[in-house]
């Protein structure tokens, strides 16, 4: 999957970056990582936030509303941690998830490029 370590590497080139997953929600499996710290399993995070996009996607459905998951934050002391799902037919069922640091990144411009990312990568 050339195209996905490409764009893992555009993720980790955003400002402030700390690291960087491609995550199937169904099943939490990791299908690509970058970066990362010693102190942080990008893994165990990327698989933790299924359970955040699962409940969001279970309550857009209680709710029966007629629209999508365009991205998720979270916002932690030190840290913005963003979901982007994948909209592509192929990427069905995954999402890019991006850690940066609060104090090097530019929020509007981190979501603006993980957009850019999401919407050219071919699986």
């Amino acid at each position: 999957m050339p195209n996905l370590d490409l764009a893992l590497k555009t993720a980790m080139s955003i400002d402030g970056a700390i690291g960087a997953a491609l995550v199937d929600y169904n099943s939490g499996m990791t299908l690509g990582v970058a970066g990362g710290t010693g102190e942080i399993d990008l893994t165990v995070a990327a698989a933790g936030n299924t359970d955040v996009v699962r409940a969001k996607l279970r309550t857009i459905e209680m709710l029966n509303l007629n629209d999508e998951i365009e991205d998720i934050l979270i916002t932690l002391g030190t840290q913005y941690h963003l979901i982007r799902p994948v909209t592509s037919r192929t990427g069905k069922g995954l999402f890019l998830y991006l850690m940066v640091s609060k104090s090097r990144a530019n929020l509007a411009m981190a979501r603006h490029q993980l957009r850019s990312i999401e919407e050219s990568l071919e699986l």
